[in-house]
């Protein structure tokens, strides 16, 4: 007889506990699946609609894809005359030369490629790199301000798995450097040079300096008064700042990274020139190499800042003002220029553009 006083208890005492089923993982062989109550009813997969979300990234790629031969259909129809002048005008010059000027030109997307992987501490696929820029330069030319190209090299970075910020400091870095290399390889044109063109006609006049330096110290006072009164801008811009400072630093510990960027701009320029002078050298321009690259140099550093989809227009009158002050004629300074955008312009622009199609429907870009 028990001495504890559960003879009170309202009701029986509860039986033992079942015995827990052991944990089964779904993955090993041998546990059994479970199946479906037989009571929960079954809920019909919906219908595929045309207008559904995935159906409508399709829609949105394919049209991507397209968009870049849309650009270039519309712009071949303004530009006709330009096209059809250039090609009637070479087709008369000697295919030599115009061989070469294809070569710096292809060269000039290598160039490209080597400064853009100067200008960032990863390890770029080196190919599809290279298929970028030469899809890049098609998106260059038909927005201004090199848009189009960074647009490009922005969204193939972040392919690659770089952060937004880090990609965006080697753009600006890129976007420094090339005006610096060039104006230090234009300088070092000058002693080389003397008495070569009177440099007073390309010098801005006091009030277009004033405008120029007033322009500058504006927009610089703006960005300031933005980033300090804007509180939600302020630290993502510092943190921009703070990456492009310690990308700077680290890049410019590596001589590879040193050379990929600085020599690379300094050579870019140096080989655009070189397509004039082919170009001029087939058409029988008489002006040496030294002189049109001293134009290019010149013309580009002059109005380069111009935003012109590609630097076509302003760019392009000043080189035919500058190849005329140094003795050429105009009419045939003009047609080297005009032969200079076939083969670094229209020439390339559809294989890049397909390309740059490639490459959105592989989502590269």
């Amino acid at each position: 007889m028990s001495l504890l006083p559960l003879d009170h208890l309202p009701g029986p005492l509860p039986g033992p506990l079942p015995a827990r089923a052991p944990a089964c993982d779904p993955t090993p062989v041998g546990c059994p699946s479970p199946t479906p109550s037989s009571s929960a009813p079954s809920t019909p997969s919906a219908p595929f609609s045309p207008s559904s979300p995935s159906s409508a990234a399709r829609l949105a790629c394919r049209l991507l894809t397209v968009l870049p031969l849309l650009l270039i259909g519309a712009w071949a129809v303004v530009d006709r005359h330009t096209v059809s002048d250039g090609a009637a005008r070479l087709a008369a010059a000697d295919p030599w030369w115009l061989l070469a000027g294809v070569l710096f030109t292809c060269l000039g997307w290598v160039c490209a490629a080597c400064v853009r992987q100067g200008a960032i501490p990863e390890q770029l696929p080196p190919g599809l790199l290279l298929a970028s820029q030469f899809a890049a330069g098609a998106a260059n030319h038909v927005t201004p301000a090199s848009i189009g190209a960074h647009a490009v090299t922005l969204r193939f970075l972040q392919g690659r798995g770089i952060p937004l910020a880090r990609a965006t400091a080697s753009l600006a870095l890129y976007s420094l450097v090339r005006p610096v290399a060039k104006t230090l390889v234009l300088l070092a044109f000058l002693p080389a040079l003397p008495g070569l063109l009177r440099l007073a006609e390309l010098v801005p006049d006091e009030w277009t300096l004033l405008l120029i330096g007033a322009g500058l110290t504006s927009g610089l006072t703006a960005t300031a008064l933005l980033v300090t009164a804007v509180r939600p801008l302020r630290r993502p811009v510092l943190g921009f700042v703070r990456t492009a400072l310690t990308d700077v630093r680290l890049l410019h510990t590596r001589p590879s990274r040193i050379l990929a960027l600085w020599g690379g701009a300094a050579a870019a320029p140096v080989l655009q020139a070189s397509v004039i002078a082919s170009v001029g050298a087939a058409l029988g321009l008489p002006l040496s190499w030294a002189q049109v690259v001293f134009a290019f140099l010149a013309a580009s550093t002059a109005v380069g800042a111009v935003p012109a989809p590609g630097g076509i227009g302003p760019v392009d009158a000043a080189m035919v003002f500058t190849m005329a002050a140094l003795g050429a004629p105009v009419d045939l300074a003009t047609t080297t220029v005009i032969g200079y955008r076939v083969l670094t312009v229209w020439l390339p622009l559809l294989p890049g553009a397909l390309v740059l199609s490639a490459l959105i429907h592989r989502k590269v870009l």
